[in-house]
């Protein structure tokens, strides 16, 4: 994810958080030490690196049920409204989605179970105390970790129980159906966050209603392209009219090709017509912002790692080179050379096509 940094590996996965999570650490120092000083920024940040902690065991739960089932967690993200587990891909069997879904909350159950255990408590007329430090921090983490078990279940996506009830949706209908259904629920409870994020004045309720909103959108839509992907071949999709780059163009070369086309990215191909890399508008714009010389190489911000399959693949594989951050998949004939390429917006396209 953009923005982020890694803190190292845990447990097979990259662990990373992004930077808004500091202003957040920064918005919540500052708003204590206004009311308490420098000991209630202190216990301030505590709590929430406690519950972060918390939310990355949260994430661990569904990663590490995934890998039951043979999928990878190449990473995990601190945001500052939670985590996010990147796995390489969703479980397509319902009951095994129930599983992985389910795992998150139940290790805030866990974890709630043992601060109990250690003493916390808190009787319900106490709750308004969770933002003071006399509620005591096993006391705020014990009900934080109940409450966060609690909204993940809620039966909208993108929330575990959101997964939960599509998955069981599925059971009676096909999978971009249940999603679609599942996204709007997810964007009805988003507005409704929003609304008492507003009419409270809480701004991360609203953070929280705009992710929910969003998230909800893109899986509906990232679940439809999937089943496009799985009847329609690569030769199906790829684009096939481009203008491509050799390796001894310059970077004003390729910024001429930015002017007079409307591609993003421009493949850079070597005299037999096979792939070299991509060279993609953002890291040309970035380029010259920095005033690097004209008459410099495009291939020196060119992109080389890019997936190339085959013209009868079909897109499933295709998205599969996309998820993990290609500008566009290549194209190619049995012999290397590359007769088109796929990018995630033609591949929109279609779906708008074919009428899904």
């Amino acid at each position: 994810m953009a923005w982020s940094f890694s803190l190292g590996r845990l447990l097979g996965s990259e662990l990373r958080v992004h930077v808004t999570f500091f202003l957040l650490l920064a918005w919540v120092g500052f708003a204590a030490y206004s009311s308490g000083g420098w000991p209630a920024v202190i216990d301030n940040i505590l709590f929430v690196l406690a519950l972060f902690a918390c939310v990355v065991a949260h994430e661990f739960g569904h990663a590490l049920m995934a890998r039951r089932y043979g999928i990878r967690t190449p990473d995990i993200t601190l945001l500052p409204i939670g985590g996010l587990a990147r796995l390489e891909r969703m479980p397509e069997k319902p009951m095994q989605e129930v599983w992985v879904a389910l795992a998150g909350p139940a290790v805030n159950i866990v974890i709630w179970i043992i601060l109990v255990a250690l003493g916390a408590g808190m009787p319900i007329e106490a709750m308004a105390q969770l933002d003071t430090p006399g509620a005591g921090l096993l006391n705020r983490l014990a009900y934080i970790n109940l409450l966060l078990a609690a909204f993940n279940m809620i039966p909208a996506f993108p929330m575990d129980g959101g997964r939960v009830f599509r998955a069981l949706l599925c059971l009676k209908m096909d999978r971009v159906t249940a999603t679609r259904i599942a996204a709007v629920a997810g964007q009805l409870v988003a507005i409704g966050l929003g609304f008492l994020g507003l009419t409270s004045g809480n701004p991360v309720l609203v953070l929280i209603a705009v992710f929910v909103f969003v998230a909800a959108n893109a899986e509906s839509q990232d679940v439809a392209m999937r089943a496009v992907a799985r009847r329609v071949r690569a030769r199906d999709a790829m684009i096939t009219e481009f203008h491509a780059l050799s390796p001894s163009d310059t970077l004003n070369t390729a910024a001429q090709a930015v002017i007079h086309t409307a591609q993003h990215e421009f493949p850079v191909l070597d005299a037999d017509g096979a792939l070299l890399g991509f060279v993609t508008r953002n890291r040309l714009f970035a380029a010259l912002a920095e005033d690097r010389p004209r008459s410099d190489p495009a291939t020196t911000i060119m992109e080389s790692d890019i997936p190339q399959v085959a013209l009868t693949n079909g897109l499933n594989k295709v998205l599969e080179g996309l998820h993990k951050g290609a500008p566009a998949v290549a194209v190619c004939t049995k012999s290397g050379q590359m007769v088109g390429y796929i990018t995630r917006e033609n591949i929109g396209e279609l779906m708008v096509i074919q009428g899904r």
